[in-house]
């Protein structure tokens, strides 16, 4: 586990090198996967609340299926793919991917068969246990303040670099691949600097 550290109004920071990533299997053998970050830490596949990875995508067919998950997908690099989910009373809807931070929502439980545009694709996966959480994907690019609010906030780094600056902590530099977590922000304001892009998830948990 990568170091934490303290920052103001409560929150924790984590910073997670895209180069420290460890690839592995998907759940279907259709690929590859790099796990960024889950909750609980190590959770396996049956027992996470929510699963940020990358995963990168050599052919076309079916992607693993999720019981109770919600999924979002982001396209990254490559040309793109189309993702055919199969609808009982409307025939398939198709999400299309085809430029960079594409970005498709679905149920995990769906049946969904990809289609490659043009060869092998890279792309970014929050997978949130929809009964215990509830989980959102932004687009950042460039220059911009924002107040982070929410139970786990994960800022990836799409395209570029950029510099974010959460708190009263110090500037912390992301390469493309990189991911800063804070954990517990409570209005706490991030600077982010930089013509890079980043993907903003917040997370935030149900109460039961």
């Amino acid at each position: 586990m990568p170091h934490s550290a303290p920052v103001g109004n409560g929150a924790s920071l984590t910073l997670i090198r895209g180069a420290d990533l460890v690839v592995a299997p998907w759940k279907n053998g259709g690929g590859v996967t790099r796990e960024v970050a889950a909750f609980p830490e190590g959770a396996g596949l049956d027992a996470f609340v929510w699963r940020v990875s990358v995963a990168d995508v050599a052919r076309a067919g079916p992607f693993s299926r999720f019981a109770g998950i919600d999924r979002t997908l982001v396209l990254l690099s490559g040309a793109g793919m189309l993702l055919d989910e199969a609808e009982s009373a409307h025939g398939v809807k198709t999400h299309a991917l085809t430029q960079a931070l594409d970005m498709a929502r679905f149920a995990g439980e769906a049946q969904i068969d990809a289609r490659l545009v043009d060869g092998a694709t890279r792309d970014f996966n929050l997978m949130v246990r929809r009964d215990a959480a509830h989980g959102e994907v932004e687009v950042w690019r460039g220059a911009t303040q924002r107040t982070l609010s929410a139970d786990a906030v994960l800022l990836y780094c799409a395209e570029g670099s950029v510099s974010v600056t959460p708190g009263d902590a110090q500037a912390l530099p992301l390469a493309t691949g990189d991911t800063l977590r804070i954990d517990t922000p409570s209005a706490l304001s991030c600077t982010i600097e930089g013509a890079g892009a980043l993907l903003a998830i917040s997370v935030r948990y149900k109460q039961r």
